[in-house]
C-alpha cells in the first residue's frame, strides 16, 4: 500500500485525537465533564492493553499457546482488588494531591525523597524499554502495510522518528497545560478511552475476517490445528515448564495493573469520582475478555497458513489481511495497532514526565542559590518547560532503545521485562497501604536489592544479546564465578528466564523490605504518615494532614513561597480563602500549623511531595518532632477517632431509634383510625338491619288491622333481616378469633377436588337463578391438601358467590383447580366488571367498602374477602385477585400439597 496514503491516515487520526481532546476541553470550560463517568473510566484503565496485546499476544499464542492468557488473567484476578485496594491508593492520593507512584511511596515514607529518587528510576529504567515496544510495534506495522525494507539508513528517513515527533508534540500540547500535575487532563482522557475502542473494534474485525472470512470458523481453525502435533501442542499446560511461568507472569501482570506508571496516571491522577471503581472492576475484566477472544483463532490461523512458520507472528493480525489483498481492511487494523501504541506512549510518557521533572530535574533547579530570588509566578513557568523537556528527553531514550536494542527481541519479551521491573515497587507500596510497621530503610533496601536482581537476571542477557555487553556473564557467570549466572543464579537453572528473574528479584525485595523495616528505627514523620495510610477509611480525609510543625515563618512568607509558583495574585487568593474557610488570623507573627499543611499540600501536586516538603521545611525553618511528641499526637487523634466512631455509633442508634419510634407512632395512628373506622362500619352495619327491623316491627304493632298476608310479609324481612345482624355480628366474631389466633383449626387430609365440587352443587340455586353456566376444570388425579375442610369450604363459597354476584345473567363462571410443584392453586374468574387496578391490593381490606365510598357498594359485610385471607393465611397460603380493571376478574388462591401445618392457638 502507498506509504503516503498510509502517513496521512495516521496523521489524519492523530489529528482527531487532537480534536477530540481540544472538544472535550473546551466543554470542560463550560461545566459539562464528557469523561465523568465510569465506562470512560474503565476504558480510559484499558490502555493497559498496548501493541503487547495487539500484536505480541498473538505472537506469543503462536509460540506458547494458551500461556499468553496469563497477561489478562492477572488483571482480571487484580480487578477483585479495584475497591479495597485501589479505592484507599485514590483517596490517599487525592487528600494528600498526589501525582505519581513516587509521590506515593515517598509520602507513606515520610516524604522521604530518597524514596521517590529510587521509584523514579525504576520507573524510567523499567519503562523505557516498554514505551520503545510501542515505537517498535508503529515502525514494523508501518513497514509491512507499505511494503517497506527496514534498513541501517539514516534516522531521518525513518518513519518512526516522525511519528515520535507528533507523539512528542501532541503531550506536551495537552500534557502539560498545567504547572499541577494532579491536576485532571480530560480531553487527554477522552483521547485514550475513543482509541480503547477504536483498537477494540479493529482487533475484532480482524479476529472475524481470518475465522470466518478466511475459515469455516473456531472450530474449523481448531481442528485443523490439532490435527498437525506442533500446533496441537499449543493447546496445552505443560506442568514441568509452564505452571511456575503461569504463576509468575499472572503475578507480575496482577501487580503491573497497580503500579505501571501509566496504570497509576489514568486510574488515580485522571480519577474523577470514586465510585466509577465499582463499575471498573467488572467492565475492565469485561474488555480484557472481548479483546482476546480471536487471539488464539489468528495465531492458529496464521501459523495454519504459514506452514508453522513463527518468525513474523507479532504481526499476523496484520499480515494475513495484506496477503489477501484486503488494503482498506488492514488499513484499519493498522490504525487500531496504531492505536495501541500511541495511546500507550501518551499516558506513560506524562506519567514518567512528572516523576523525572518533580524528583529529579526542578531538586537540582531548587538547589541553586538565586532560586529564592525567581521573580512572581517565574518558577512555574520554568517546570512547564522541565516537563516539555522531560517529555522530549523519554521519547528520545525510548527512540534510542528501540533502535539499539529493542528490534532483537519480541514485544512480549520487552513487555515481561518492564512488567517485572515495575513489580519491585509493590512490596514497598502495597506494604506500606497495610503494615504499620514498614520503614523508609526498608522499602529503599527492598527496592535496591529487588531492582539489582531485576537487572542482573532479566537486562543483562538481553544486553548480551543485542551486543551492547560484550562479556560471557550469562555462560560463565559473573566474575567467572558459576554460581552467579543472570539465568541461573546459585545454581537454580529449572525455571523460564522470566520466572527465574522474578522469583530472585521479588524474593530478595521482599526479605529485604521485612527485614529490615523490622530492626530499623522509625521517624517521627514516617510513623505518622504510616498512621495517616493505614487508617484512610477512618479519618476524615479533608483534615488528615494536622501534624503540627515545630518551627517559625510568617504567612506573607508562604504566601511568597506559593507566588514563585502561583503567581502573586493565585497565591495571595488562595491563602486568603484557605484562612477564611479555616477563621486563621492572618495578621499573627507566626503562621498557623494549618497554613504549612495547606502550603504543602498545593506544592505537592506541583513539584511531588518529597520536595514540597523540603521545600516548605527549609521556608519555615522547621524543626524535627521527637517520636514521642508523634506518638502522644497519635494517640491522641486515635482517641479522637475511637470517640468520634462511638459518637457516630451512637448517633447511628438515636437515629434507628427514632426511625423505630417514628414508624411505631405512624402504624399505632393507622390502627387507631381502623379501629375508629372498623367500629364506625360495624356500626354503621349493624344499625341499618335494627332500624329496618324497629321500622317494621312499629309498622306492625302500630296497624292491628294490617292484612294477614302483610303483616308475614314484615314478619318474614324482620327474620331476613335479623339473620342478616346475625350473620354479620358472627362474621365480626369470627374475624376477630382468626386475627387474634384463637381459632382452633381441624387439619385433615381433604380431596380438594371433591370439597370445591361440593361447594358448586350448594351455589346451584344462586346459579340457576341467574342462569349462570359454571365451567369446573380439575385434573383426574386427586387434588390431597391438608386443611380444616369447614373453613376451606367457606372460603370457596364466599368467592364463588361472589363470582356469581357480579356475573351478568347467563354468565360463565369457570372454576380450575391444578398442581404447581408443591402447591395445589385454585383460581375462580368470572365475566362481571371486573376489580379497579387502583384498589386490587385493598379488596381484602375490612369493610373496604367503607373506605372507598365511590365505589358501588354491592350486597354484604365488606368481611367476606378479609374473613378469607385470614383462613388462607392460616393455613400457609396466599391469595390475590387478577383484573384488567374493566371487564372480569380471577380470584386465587393456593395450599401447600399434603403439609403438615404449625398452628398457634
Amino acid at each position: 500500500m502507498n506509504s503516503y496514503w498510509v502517513a496521512i491516515t495516521a496523521i489524519g487520526y492523530l489529528g482527531l485525537l487532537f480534536f477530540i481532546a481540544s472538544f472535550v476541553e473546551k466543554t470542560k470550560k463550560k461545566g459539562k465533564s464528557y469523561i465523568n463517568n465510569g465506562y470512560v473510566y474503565a476504558l480510559s484503565m484499558a490502555v493497559y492493553c498496548t501493541a503487547w496485546t495487539y500484536y505480541g499476544s498473538v505472537g506469543r499464542a503462536a509460540t506458547h499457546g494458551i500461556e499468553f492468557l496469563t497477561i489478562y488473567l492477572g488483571p482480571t484476578l487484580a480487578a477483585i482488588l479495584f475497591w479495597p485496594v485501589l479505592r484507599k491508593i485514590i483517596r490517599i492520593s487525592k487528600a494528600q494531591r498526589l501525582s505519581s507512584l513516587a509521590d506515593l511511596a515517598s509520602s507513606r515514607y515520610g516524604k522521604n525523597f530518597s524514596v521517590a529518587v529510587i521509584v523514579t528510576l525504576i520507573c524510567v529504567l523499567g519503562v523505557i524499554p516498554y514505551i520503545a515496544l510501542q515505537l517498535k510495534a508503529i515502525s514494523t506495522s508501518f513497514d509491512l502495510i507499505t511494503n517497506s525494507i527496514p534498513g541501517d539508513g539514516y534516522l531521518w528517513q525513518d518513519s518512526t522518528l516522525y511519528f515520535t515527533i507528533l507523539l512528542g508534540i501532541f503531550i506536551i500540547l495537552y500534557g502539560t497545560r498545567s504547572i499541577d500535575a494532579s491536576e485532571q487532563h480530560e480531553g487527554l482522557v477522552a483521547a485514550v478511552a475513543f482509541e480503547s475502542i477504536i483498537k477494540l473494534i479493529a482487533f475484532i474485525t480482524a479476529g472475524i475476517f481470518i475465522t470466518y472470512g478466511l475459515f469455516n470458523g473456531l472450530p474449523d481453525i481448531f481442528e485443523r490445528a490439532s490435527k498437525i502435533p506442533a500446533l496441537s501442542d499449543r493447546f496445552q499446560l505443560h506442568p514441568q515448564t509452564n505452571y511456575t511461568g503461569w504463576f509468575s507472569m499472572m503475578l507480575i501482570s496482577m501487580l503491573a495493573i497497580l503500579f505501571l506508571p501509566r496504570q497509576f496516571q489514568v486510574s488515580v491522577v485522571e480519577q474523577t469520582d470514586e465510585s466509577h471503581v465499582k463499575k471498573a472492576s467488572w467492565l475492565f475484566p469485561l474488555y480484557l475478555f472481548i479483546i482476546n477472544l480471536f487471539v488464539l483463532p489468528i495465531a492458529m490461523g496464521g501459523l495454519l497458513m504459514s506452514d508453522g512458520n513463527t518468525s513474523n507472528a507479532d504481526l499476523f493480525v496484520l499480515s494475513i489481511p495484506l496477503s489477501k489483498g484486503k488494503e482498506w481492511l488492514s488499513l484499519f487494523i493498522f490504525i487500531g495497532g496504531f492505536s495501541a501504541a500511541t495511546s500507550m506512549i501518551i499516558v506513560e510518557t506524562i506519567a514518567l514526565t512528572t516523576m523525572i521533572s518533580n524528583n529529579i530535574l526542578l531538586p537540582a533547579l531548587f538547589s541553586k542559590r538565586n532560586f529564592s530570588q525567581q521573580g512572581s509566578g517565574i518558577m512555574g513557568r520554568n517546570i512547564l518547560w522541565i516537563r516539555r523537556g522531560s517529555i522530549l528527553l523519554v521519547l528520545i531514550a525510548a527512540l534510542a532503545y528501540d533502535k539499539l536494542i529493542a528490534q532483537k527481541f519480541s514485544l512480549v519479551t520487552t513487555g515481561l521485562v518492564s512488567f517485572a521491573a515495575v513489580a519491585q515497587l509493590a512490596p514497598a507500596i502495597l506494604g506500606g497501604l497495610y503494615w504499620k510497621t514498614a520503614s523508609k530503610n526498608g522499602a529503599v533496601a527492598g527496592m535496591i536489592m529487588g531492582f539489582f536482581m531485576w537487572f542482573f537476571t532479566l537486562v543483562v542477557p538481553s544486553l548480551e544479546t543485542s551486543g551492547l555487553l560484550a562479556t560471557q556473564i550469562t555462560e560463565n557467570g559473573l566474575f567467572q564465578i558459576s554460581w552467579l549466572k543472570p539465568e541461573a543464579f546459585l545454581g537454580m537453572n529449572t525455571l523460564d528466564p522470566v520466572s527465574h528473574g522474578v522469583f530472585w528479584s521479588l524474593g530478595l525485595n521482599i526479605i529485604g523490605f521485612v527485614w529490615v523495616s523490622i530492626y530499623s528505627k522509625k521517624s517521627a514523620e514516617e510513623i505518622y504518615q504510616a498512621s495517616l495510610f493505614g487508617d484512610t477509611f477512618l479519618r476524615d480525609q479533608s483534615n488528615n494532614q494536622q501534624l503540627a510543625w515545630k518551627g517559625q515563618t510568617t504567612p506573607t512568607e508562604l504566601q511568597v513561597l506559593l507566588s514563585h509558583f502561583l503567581g502573586e495574585e493565585k497565591a495571595k487568593k488562595g491563602i486568603q480563602q484557605f484562612a477564611q474557610r479555616n477563621k486563621i488570623d492572618l495578621s499573627q507573627i507566626d503562621a498557623d500549623p494549618r497554613l504549612f499543611v495547606y502550603t504543602e499540600r498545593v506544592l505537592s501536586g506541583i513539584i511531588g511531595s518529597a520536595s514540597a516538603h523540603i521545600m516548605v521545611s527549609s521556608v519555615a525553618k522547621a524543626e524535627s518532632l521527637s517520636t514521642q511528641e508523634v506518638l502522644n499526637m497519635l494517640r491522641e487523634s486515635q482517641q479522637i477517632l475511637e470517640l468520634n466512631k462511638e459518637l457516630r455509633k451512637q448517633s447511628n442508634a438515636l437515629t434507628k431509634a427514632k426511625e423505630q419510634l417514628t414508624e411505631a407512632n405512624i402504624q399505632l395512628t393507622e390502627m387507631d383510625e381502623l379501629k375508629d373506622e372498623f367500629l364506625y362500619t360495624v356500626t354503621h352495619e349493624l344499625r341499618t338491619p335494627l332500624t329496618s327491623i324497629r321500622a317494621m316491627a312499629e309498622i306492625v304493632q302500630d296497624n292491628p288491622d294490617m292484612e294477614q298476608d302483610q303483616q308475614e310479609q314484615f314478619l318474614e324481612a324482620i327474620i331476613k333481616e335479623a339473620e342478616r345482624l346475625s350473620h354479620l355480628i358472627t362474621q365480626v366474631l369470627n374475624l376477630e378469633r382468626y386475627e387474634s389466633g384463637r381459632q382452633k383449626l381441624d387439619i385433615r387430609s381433604v380431596d380438594l377436588g371433591l370439597l370445591i365440587t361440593d361447594v358448586i352443587q350448594s351455589t346451584k340455586a344462586l346459579q340457576l337463578e341467574k342462569n349462570i353456566e359454571l365451567k369446573w376444570q380439575v385434573p383426574d388425579s386427586m387434588l390431597l391438601v391438608q386443611c380444616d375442610p369447614d373453613l376451606i369450604q367457606q372460603v370457596v363459597y364466599n368467592l364463588l358467590s361472589n363470582a356469581i354476584k357480579f356475573s351478568p345473567e347467563q354468565g360463565t363462571i369457570t372454576v380450575m383447580a391444578l398442581v404447581d410443584y408443591d402447591e395445589l392453586v385454585v383460581r375462580i374468574t368470572d365475566e362481571g366488571p371486573g376489580v379497579p387496578i387502583d384498589v386490587i391490593d385493598l379488596i381484602f381490606d375490612k369493610f373496604f367498602q367503607a373506605k372507598n365510598q365511590t365505589l358501588k357498594k354491592p350486597q354484604g359485610s365488606g368481611l367476606g374477602l378479609a374473613i378469607c385471607r385470614k383462613i388462607i393465611e392460616l393455613h400457609a397460603g396466599k391469595i390475590w385477585v387478577e383484573s384488567n380493571g374493566t371487564k372480569g376478574a380471577c380470584f386465587i388462591f393456593t395450599l401447600p400439597a399434603l403439609k403438615s401445618y404449625s398452628l398457634n392457638g
